[in-house]
Formats: structure tokens, C-alpha cells, sequence
């Protein structure tokens, strides 16, 4: 059995689906496929802040030489972009992406801006194989799938384009990771924000951080249970962390006054 509890106000508690969509984008795990291709290697990618769709992937391998390969000069393809839990859990896949459309090379006069977009958004190394042993190539966007909680949303490609991946991903996994290794009574308070009928005979553990605060996880014999255990109000970045998750356990552990 695998739940997602939210409240009936989650649309306030939780960033909205283009913006999951840009978050799940951005984690590095992807493969594309196309006619005769399936699940071939991506060695970067990134959705630029100009809403540009761009993909690193070798010269000599099979999607670069179906593109060039193209009576129409593109080729029908589908990205697919995989998130994955920073901690270790028994179902690690929080959530997909699909997008789908038509991968064109970029143009030689247009490579440099493109490669300056692409640095800004995902400074990679493969980026400096380029012109050698890399090709970069653009993905003109027709469909975006976003695939979570066993929910599966379709969203406009302009929203997707038009959003930003959530402010916290960079610094996501080293903060959950470090609550899940070294903080074991801090991840206590905050599962005792989480109803005690939801949590019992369950092992809870950190699965996501966002914005909006935390998402945990309750592992139990029969599957697991996904909740959110949100903040006072929402974060604008890494700077607001600190002080956010201090007013969160304070009020779990009713330790603090109201600041």
C-alpha cells in the first residue's frame, strides 16, 4: 500500500505541479527515447531560465546519429527524468518527468549563448566535451507528464517552461541526509507533528524538503505513507533554512515562544 496524505487545503502547502515538474527536471538521472531507442544515455541536461530544453549526449551514440540522421533534420523524442530520495529508502523513486517533442542539434552560431544558459542553470563537466566528444542538442517541448504519488498530471508546456525549480533543490539532499545520519531526535519532533495513528508501527524517515517545508516518509510492513510536515510560512531560499526549521521545531518540541 502506498498513501499520500495532504490536507484539503495542500494547494497551499505545497509548490504548485510546474514547479515540481521543473524541481524533478532538474535532478541529473535521465535517459531519452525514441523510435528504436530506448532508454539511451544522457550525459547532462537542463531547462534554461529562457526556457530552452537542452541535452549533452555523445557524438558517436545511437540519438545523436538518429538526429543527424533525420530526413526532417529532428527526431520525435521522449526525456525522462527520474528523482530520486537522497536517503536510503525501500521505494527510492519520489517522482518523473516526461518530456516529450523534437531534438534538433543547436545550431554551431548559437552553441556558445546556448552553452552559457545551460552553465548557469547546470554547470556540468560534460559540457566541456562539446565540440568533441559531446553534441548538444535542443528538445523543442510539445508534452510534459509529471508522474508522482501515483498520480500522473499533465501540464502545459508554457506553465513548465514559465516555472522555476524550487529554490531549496541544491541544497535538499545534504540537509536531509544530515537530519537522517546525525539528527535522529530532530526528525522525532517532527514526526510528532504527523498524526500518531499515521505513524504507528512505522519507521519514519526524511523524503523531501522544499520551500514549504518537509516531507516525510512512514515505512511500514504494508508499503509506506507520504506526509508533509510544513513550514510557518514558506522559505525564499537556503538563507531563510535555518531559521524556518529552528521556528518548526521549536513549535513541535513547544520549547520556543511564538517569535
Amino acid at each position: 500500500m502506498t498513501r499520500s496524505i495532504r490536507p484539503a487545503s495542500a494547494a497551499a502547502l505545497r509548490p504548485g505541479a510546474p514547479e515540481r515538474a521543473r524541481t524533478v527536471a532538474s535532478r541529473p538521472a535521465a535517459a531519452i527515447c525514441a523510435a528504436g531507442i530506448d532508454g539511451s544515455r544522457v550525459l547532462a541536461h537542463t531547462t534554461t531560465a529562457h526556457g530552452q530544453v537542452l541535452l549533452v549526449v555523445p557524438t558517436d551514440g545511437e540519438v545523436c546519429t538518429a538526429v543527424r540522421g533525420s530526413a526532417d533534420g529532428d527526431l520525435a523524442a521522449l526525456l525522462m527524468v527520474t528523482d530520486h530520495a537522497p536517503v536510503p529508502l525501500h521505494d527510492a523513486v519520489r517522482a518523473q518527468v516526461w518530456l516529450s517533442g523534437w531534438l534538433t542539434p543547436v545550431d554551431p552560431a548559437d552553441r556558445q549563448e546556448a552553452l552559457l544558459a545551460f552553465a548557469d542553470a547546470a554547470p556540468v563537466g560534460a559540457l566541456l566535451d562539446v565540440g568533441s566528444t559531446a553534441t548538444l542538442l535542443s528538445l523543442d517541448l510539445a508534452e510534459v507528464v509529471l508522474g508522482e504519488c501515483g498520480a500522473v498530471t499533465e501540464l502545459d508546456p508554457e506553465d513548465y517552461l514559465a516555472a522555476a525549480p524550487d529554490p531549496l533543490a541544491g541544497v535538499e539532499a545534504t540537509m536531509l541526509q544530515h537530519l537522517d545520519e546525525s539528527h535522529p531526535e530532530q526528525l522525532a519532533l517532527l514526526a510528532s507533528r504527523v498524526p500518531r495513528e499515521w505513524v504507528a508501527g512505522g519507521v519514519v524517515r526524511p523524503l523531501g524538503l522544499d520551500r514549504f517545508g518537509f516531507r516525510l516518509r512512514v515505512e511500514q510492513p504494508a508499503g509506506h505513507r507520504d506526509v508533509r510536515v510544513p513550514f510557518p510560512s514558506p522559505v525564499s531560499g537556503p538563507e531563510d533554512l535555518g531559521a524556518a526549521v529552528q521556528r518548526l521545531l521549536c513549535a513541535a518540541g513547544r520549547s520556543c515562544p511564538e517569535r
